[in-house]
């Protein structure tokens, strides 16, 4: 038999435990970041760029100087190589991004950071640095090189960077 909804169980299970604020918590700490930056981003000429842009040419510029394929792209962040080719697809319509064939096989495509990709590119470090130290002004740098070691020490390496969200928030 199925007890009935006892809505002062429930409010003791939360009131107890806070465990369910920790990634809540992570997640608006991450959105806080990227929205601060996609701001910053706009007002500094980039105004078309999106959260995933940015994620997505750090996955080109991984590649090297000759560039990446979609495929490399999707495994460094975790996607399909249909959902990599997306992102890239826009890169290459805003400009951010171009084809390039491969000099060690004429059958693959490489995409490659334009001037104005490695330019938005070199601001999101340059902002993601100015962030950092905003929160190191409000909380400490030892405090921030606390979380980011303990975060390192928790997070598997490989998933570290993976950007997969869809798949686990009920998307495709």
């Amino acid at each position: 038999m199925v007890d009935q909804f006892d809505e002062r169980k429930v409010n003791q299970v939360v009131d107890e435990g806070k465990g369910y604020e920790l990634p809540l918590l992570l997640f608006a700490g991450f959105r806080t970041l990227i929205d601060r930056l996609n701001t910053r981003l706009a007002a500094e000429g980039h105004p078309e760029l999106r959260p995933a842009h940015g994620f997505a040419m750090q996955a080109v510029a991984a590649g090297g100087p000759a560039g990446a394929t979609a495929s490399d792209i999707g495994r460094r962040l975790g996607v399909s190589k249909q959902a990599a080719g997306k992102t890239v697809d826009r890169l290459l319509a805003v400009g951010y991004a171009e084809r390039a064939d491969d000099p060690a096989d004429a059958r693959r495509k490489l995409v490659r950071l334009t001037p104005h990709g490695l330019d938005a590119l070199a601001r999101h470090a340059a902002i993601f640095d100015e962030l950092r130290a905003e929160w190191a002004a409000v909380l400490g740098a030892e405090r921030v090189r606390d979380l980011e070691t303990a975060l390192k020490t928790v997070v598997p390496p490989e998933t570290a960077y993976r950007l997969d969200a869809t798949s686990w928030l009920g998307g495709a």
